[in-house]
């Protein structure tokens, strides 16, 4: 089959793992790359041999009604929908907000940044699991002013893109300064981000000499010329497969050296961007967890 799809037909139906040709397609989808006209149609071109496109485009999709880890109702977690406001960016900013059930005194406090696509369910899956590890997270939602995360990450696209950049990085700002005074937080906050906010992640350590800790994953480099604003310590997750991101992090890196910034960069050779999204079959499972156990183990450092 053409660019190697290895597919096992069993009659109409097929069992099909995507090939890094269509991985790389709907990666450059998800990123606004491409549009949705353009990504079916070169999608198409691997629907070949009962394989149909419909097949194809559901197995590319996320799956976030079968891969969810914490629901939301878990004894272990107790979250809900708040508001906050934010004079520099949106006005009212709203977002999700996890305790663990069994907390006790103050709490080191994660703030969460969402892909771009607003508050999807596996974010609010990851601000349950950063609970269910004992600290306050809070996952703020950029879809908020506009109606909030509307279903689909194809609706989130296309709302996130309406919305003014800096007024959202505003917007992450102002979370962080909510927990970093929030009743139960202990007043550290750290951030961490996947891809578009992997790159706040990157930001907030630039523009907040408060941070305490912040944990990008696959996320846009912050000018070099910014890194000496970085009081934060840095733990950066890059994945293999993501020259478009990779790109950006040599001089990123050489100016930490330079600045005499403390950070530890991982590259997961074999992976693509998105790897710690266990709702895509970009996930990969092993540097996922090591790359989650990380990240806990960091925050527990230096927020204690």
């Amino acid at each position: 089959m053409a660019d190697g799809l290895d597919g096992r037909l069993k009659g109409a139906a097929a069992e099909v793992k995507p090939t890094q040709a269509m991985l790389d397609l709907y990666n450059d989808y998800a990123h606004d790359v491409i549009d949705r006209r353009t990504f079916m149609d070169r999608l198409s071109r691997y629907a070949l041999g009962g394989v149909t496109l419909a097949m194809l485009t559901e197995m590319l999709m996320p799956k976030y009604a079968t891969a969810l880890q914490l629901a939301e109702d878990d004894s272990r977690i107790r979250g809900e929908r708040i508001t906050y406001a934010s004079p520099k960016g949106a006005g009212t900013m709203g977002g999700y907000l996890v305790r663990p059930a069994s907390a006790k005194g103050k709490l080191p406090t994660v703030v969460i940044v969402h892909e771009n696509r607003g508050l999807n369910p596996h974010i609010a899956d990851v601000a349950r699991r950063a609970a269910a590890a004992g600290f306050l997270a809070f996952a703020p939602d950029a879809l908020y002013p506009v109606g909030g995360y509307p279903g689909t990450d194809d609706a989130g696209r296309e709302l996130q893109s309406r919305r003014n950049g800096p007024e959202m990085l505003e917007d992450f700002i102002a979370a962080v300064e909510l927990m970093q005074k929030h009743p139960e937080g202990n007043g550290k906050v750290g951030v961490t981000g996947f891809c578009y906010g992997g790159g706040v992640s990157n930001q907030l350590a630039v523009r907040m000499p408060t941070l305490a800790a912040a944990v990008p994953y696959y996320g846009a480099a912050p000018a070099k010329e910014d890194v000496a604003k970085i009081n934060a310590p840095l733990l950066i997750h890059l994945a293999g497969i993501d020259d478009r991101i990779n790109a950006g992090y040599p001089a990123y890196e050489e100016a930490l050296k330079v600045a005499g910034k403390t950070y530890t960069l991982h590259k997961y050779e074999g992976c693509n961007h998105g790897f710690h999204n266990d709702t895509t079959p970009r996930f990969d499972p092993e540097n996922a967890r090591v790359s989650w156990n990380r990240t806990l183990d960091f925050f527990r450092q230096h927020l204690a």
